[in-house]
């Protein structure tokens, strides 16, 4: 199943990678992996992590406090967001 990342979760990335970035060189690209490899767990197994709500679903980083916040359609897995899970939780509520 592909997945699709959608705009405002590929412009979280990218502030993410580019903040990371700032503060020591190379850890951007350590977090882009991190968030490929969270990606491939995903589509290797989309129902793996509980749902937060009857549509979304949330599969944390290992290395860092982000989470990607998916939903599974039947003809693709739409990332919905890359959250910042040190910020405060209501900024993800519109997602539930």
């Amino acid at each position: 199943m592909r997945i699709r990342f959608t705009s405002a979760a590929l412009s979280e990335l990218k502030e993410a990678s580019e903040y990371y970035e700032s503060q020591q060189r190379g850890i951007g690209a350590d977090f882009l992996k991190e968030i490929e490899a969270a990606t491939e767990r995903i589509q290797s197994n989309p129902s793996a992590w509980a749902p937060l709500s009857k549509r979304l679903r949330r599969c944390r980083t290992h290395r860092f406090p982000f989470g990607l916040l998916y939903h599974i359609k039947p003809e693709e897995i739409l990332i919905l967001a890359v959250a910042d899970l040190r910020r405060n939780p209501t900024r993800w509520e519109r997602y539930l």
